[in-house]
């Protein structure tokens, strides 16, 4: 594997255009409660809307039509094209051939792949010219380690043992899971494969071949991973979306 160089890149760069060997990672938070409202909703589908209004707790509905907002917006910056026409469907499944596998887009003009995840308030998202997978989770508690430990590579599992203190075995497992999960994404499989198959921990040389797998700087809160198809080398761009772009007249601007 080679490492992927991140870079900090202005919106006066042609961010909206992708070339082999990069990726573009987009990192938010969840809007707060009090201007909730001022989300803009209306290029989302029937499908995404229903989504969102299911979920029990109003946070996570929130949340989840953040980061679709978002990602329409994003991909149709990419393709030219209005966001609420951007269409979606499933790749098929590595193991059974079904169409239930990575999401991709539908009939797109570009060789164009995305990933997204949200956890906890923060989402990401993950754009590339190659099939890719991104994965963010929050920390977990003690009591979920133990749990979720055993899953693991046996490898991990001794890597994780090594840890003395709660808060970096805590980071330690957030960054092997969430690697794990941006790979298994990537693959088109999720944990429909088996966790403890491949090997993702602190020796990258020794992660699966043909796939370059890192972390994404994120918050003191959670753990972020990128995964894409390809040896490298690849250029990684890590931006955070303000708020305010996902708004109904969206401006792209960054936040700190």
């Amino acid at each position: 594997m080679t490492a992927a160089r991140a870079t900090v890149r202005t919106l006066a760069d042609q961010e909206f255009t992708l070339g082999d060997g990069r990726l573009d990672l987009w990192l938010m938070r969840s809007p707060h409660p009090a201007t909730a409202h001022l989300l803009d909703r209306s290029e989302l589908d029937a499908a995404e809307r229903r989504r969102a209004d299911s979920f029990v707790r109003p946070a996570d509905g929130l949340l989840y039509a953040t980061v679709h907002v978002a990602l329409r917006r994003l991909l149709g910056r990419y393709l030219h094209t209005a966001p609420e026409d951007v269409r979606f469907t499933r790749e098929p499944c590595p193991g059974c051939g079904e169409r239930h596998g990575r999401p991709a887009l539908d009939r797109s003009p570009l060789p164009l792949h995305f990933s997204l995840s949200h956890s906890s308030a923060v989402a990401l998202i993950g754009v590339a010219t190659a099939p890719l997978g991104v994965d963010v989770e929050r920390l977990p508690r003690a009591e979920t380690i133990e749990v979720c430990t055993g899953a693991l590579h046996p490898e991990e599992q001794a890597e994780l043992a090594c840890h003395q203190h709660e808060f970096e075995r805590a980071e330690g497992f957030g960054r092997i899971w969430t690697r794990k999960e941006a790979y298994l994404k990537g693959i088109g499989t999720g944990l429909s494969r088996s966790p403890a198959q491949d090997y993702l921990g602190a020796h990258t040389a020794r992660h699966p071949a043909g796939w370059t797998v890192f972390d994404v700087p994120c918050t003191t809160t959670h753990a972020a991973a990128a995964a894409v198809r390809g040896a490298g080398p690849l250029t990684a761009g890590v931006r955070w979306l303000d708020e305010g772009w996902l708004h109904a007249a969206p401006v792209p601007a960054l936040a700190g």
